[in-house]
């Protein structure tokens, strides 16, 4: 199944790591290195322009970990993954 990230991004639902809060994650050294490093090395990708909520981490294979940072928060993430599911995916 896919799900929708807004601005014309679509996933497979079996790349998914996992969906973070910024707020509640980024007090973390560790999180915050791993982004830091993220971004350094080009893995990072903003979707839209507006005030970030939350972040996706990605994974396909043994390729790199590929970071999205987006304005909706969490709940709405799960909420559009949730509707793919029961709509059989895209």
């Amino acid at each position: 199944m896919y799900s929708d990230l807004g601005q014309n991004l679509i996933l497979p639902d079996s790349t998914l790591v996992g969906i973070f809060d910024l707020d509640n994650t980024t007090w973390s050294f560790r999180t915050r290195r791993f982004l830091d490093q993220a971004e350094a090395e080009g893995r990072v990708t903003a979707l839209g322009v507006d005030l970030p909520r939350s972040f996706l981490i990605t994974q396909e294979g043994q390729q790199p970990a590929q970071v999205y940072i987006t304005s909706l928060s969490t709940a709405a993430l799960q909420r559009r993954m949730e509707e793919s599911m029961f709509q059989g995916g895209k």
